[in-house]
């Protein structure tokens, strides 16, 4: 399981990027979800690497 935590806003973000971090569920800086740790979900990570925080 991964822990995905937004850190930084998304307001002056590309629209692609604003979907990926409502697609993993991040609304509000500060929120903290956790995901499955798979390919898919890397790939969105990685996408939106300077808005999250991971922990394993």
């Amino acid at each position: 399981m991964l822990k995905v935590k937004q850190v930084k806003s998304k307001i002056a973000c590309k629209p692609d990027q604003v979907k990926t971090l409502a697609a993993l569920g991040l609304r509000k800086i500060g929120q903290v979800k956790e995901h499955d740790d798979n390919a898919v979900i890397r790939g969105m990570i990685y996408k939106v690497r300077h808005l999250v925080e991971v922990v394993e």
